[in-house]
């Protein structure tokens, strides 16, 4: 397990229908998108996300939790939390929950403006947003 601020780290966002991936160096406080994985009513393909790990070897995982404008949770907040147990059942690897209200209204913005495509529905963003989760946690563990 690598020290705090030399962690490698893999962050979900979580969704029913899609999961984002993405994949950052605690050090350099950057990520990138990895991938989208399709999920059915919230369960991914433990298999693909077992390959992610192995290939990658995060030492943390973050999960975004979409809290309500309010700081209030929901359903899709009680869902991210079981993800992130499973995530760490599965794995025996620390799990942190990180804030993500907005981040997929953000990464949308980031596409549009970059002159991508505006068929969400076929063309997610969830690994973009993703990415944004990862980085408010960096910016989280540093300050």
């Amino acid at each position: 397990m690598a020290e705090p601020g030399r962690r490698q780290v893999l962050a979900f966002d979580f969704g029913t229908r899609r999961i984002g991936v993405a994949f950052g160096q605690e050090m350099l406080g950057r990520a990138r998108p990895l991938t989208l994985l399709a999920a059915r009513d919230g369960i991914p393909d433990w298999l693909t996300i077992e390959s992610l790990i192995r290939e990658w070897q995060p030492d943390q995982l973050v999960v975004g939790l979409p809290l309500n404008m309010d700081d209030t949770e929901n359903e899709m907040c009680a869902r991210a939390r079981k993800f992130g147990n499973r995530l760490h059942g599965r794995f025996h690897l620390p799990v942190a929950m990180v804030d993500e209200r907005l981040t997929s209204f953000e990464a949308k913005g980031d596409v549009l403006a970059a002159g991508g495509s505006r068929d969400f529905g076929r063309h997610g963003v969830d690994d973009r947003a993703a990415v944004l989760i990862l980085e408010t946690w960096f910016s989280q563990v540093a300050g």
